[in-house]
């Protein structure tokens, strides 16, 4: 049994009310600009790959903030902007980033709760870290999972994004364990597993809906399979 248990947050623990592309396009509807909800998609993802991390070494407070409204204002603008003018676009952007800071845009998946009630009955360290911005303080709180967790590492203010090994590491040093005492769950082979294995942690693939990549990595369909995983693992 590991001591500690990383777990991302989005995808993994709780996943947006409609799809994300699906919400940017209707509200841009709603400031002027109407763009068929595919085409928002794939060129969500495209810009989404292509951002570079979003990781703030030494920025806190209002700079912080700052700088991640800025990373998310040049996401959403790359999405926009082969699809012609779109005149309200700051306001729209704003409307955008205050409907996802809400807790009500968010739902956990139906196993979560349980599986971290489980967790923390065993006694093991709980951490989050995610490429969230803060906004996902508001959110976890919001949601009532805020207090099974020992700490929460977020790329933004921790100055590494997954995949590197860095976000890791400061998890590992602030609960003074190795990285064989813990292991990370997360539904992102590209971020999560990469970067497990980058910081020498024990990786977990969530693959809810069977059709991720990650060869020879331990997956689990559903959170509730986590802990009976653990067990077998003492």
């Amino acid at each position: 049994m590991p001591k500690a248990v990383f777990m991302d947050a989005a995808g993994t623990l709780f996943e947006s009310v409609k799809p994300v592309a699906v919400t940017y396009a209707e509200l841009a509807r709603q400031y002027g600009k109407d763009v068929p909800s595919e085409e928002v998609t794939r060129r969500f993802r495209e810009c989404f790959a292509d951002a570079p991390p979003m990781a703030f070494p030494e920025a806190d407070g209002p700079r912080l903030v700052a700088l991640e409204r800025g990373w998310w204002r040049d996401v959403v603008w790359n999405v926009f902007e082969t699809t012609g003018p779109f005149p309200r676009f700051d306001e729209y952007f704003a409307a955008l980033f205050a409907y996802f800071a809400r807790a009500d845009s968010w739902a956990l998946f139906d196993d979560a709760e349980t599986v971290l009630r489980e967790l923390r009955a065993h006694g093991l360290i709980l951490v989050m870290i995610s490429n969230f911005d803060s906004r996902v303080l508001k959110i976890v709180r919001g949601l009532g999972i805020a207090d099974y967790f020992d700490s929460v590492f977020i790329s933004s203010s921790a100055g590494f994004a997954k995949p590197a090994a860095g976000i890791f590491q400061l998890a590992l040093e602030r609960h003074g364990i190795a990285p064989h005492e813990a292991v990370h769950v997360g539904d992102s082979p590209e971020t999560d597993i990469e970067g497990a294995l980058n910081a020498g942690v024990r990786p977990v693939l969530l693959d809810r809906n069977g059709g991720l990549q990650s060869d020879g990595v331990v997956r689990i369909g559903g959170l509730g399979e986590l802990m009976g995983l653990l067990e077998s693992s003492k």
